[in-house]
């Protein structure tokens, strides 16, 4: 197997046409203790996978669950923070349109990504696919919607700073066709954002 990236919390590897995940070993605790919350966790993801694919939204398939690793379909194509500053407008206000409805879906769904940045979302022949579910939760909050999309607005300010207003506001437009509590959810990221800028004030 090939590895391709690591992280902090996993190494992945690519072998043929799977890329295989595996959540690393924290020294740090009990050895027992690491083990299963490696294993919860990675089920966890499987589930939050299997969610989504069943909601409409494309990601990657679950091959294999086995402790704390998962093997899945390598996906061939671009990053969306690599390639969506580079396309028309035209194709921009679509692909942000399908961003936010598929984030709809999850939502209506009850799940939360947990880590929704354009670095977590693939172009694969022609469709916007969601990967990296492992800081993902089941949840119906509010609260827990609206920190969802104040990471993804916090990560296209930062990355996509150019594009910024349209690429939010045709977001937020699919959001809320697909959701018919998106718009509770968006009122309520106000208050995240106040909280966010509160905290950066304070630090």
């Amino acid at each position: 197997m090939e590895q391709i990236a690591r992280g902090a919390e996993a190494v992945l590897y690519r072998k043929d046409n799977e890329l295989v995940k595996a959540r690393i070993e924290k020294g740090y605790r009990l050895r027992e203790l690491d083990a299963k919350l490696r294993t919860e966790r990675t089920k966890t993801e499987a589930r939050l996978m299997d969610a989504a694919r069943r909601a409409g939204v494309p990601v990657p398939m679950i091959r294999e669950v086995r402790e704390s690793t998962l093997k899945m379909d390598f996906l061939e194509g671009e990053r969306l923070r690599d390639a969506i500053d580079l396309v028309d407008s035209k194709q921009r206000i679509i692909i942000a349109n399908t961003i936010g409805r598929h984030v709809g879906r999850l939502h209506r769904n009850g799940i939360v990504h947990g880590d929704l940045t354009t670095s977590n979302m693939i172009m694969h022949e022609g469709r916007v696919y969601f990967i990296d579910f492992g800081l993902g939760t089941f949840s119906t909050s509010v609260e827990d919607r609206a920190v969802d999309l104040y990471l993804l607005h916090n990560a296209l300010k930062s990355t996509h700073y150019k594009n910024l207003k349209p690429l939010w506001a045709n977001i937020t437009k699919g959001y809320k066709k697909e959701f018919n509590e998106g718009a509770r959810v968006l009122d309520r990221l106000k208050k995240v954002e106040v909280r966010g800028r509160y905290a950066r004030r304070l630090g």
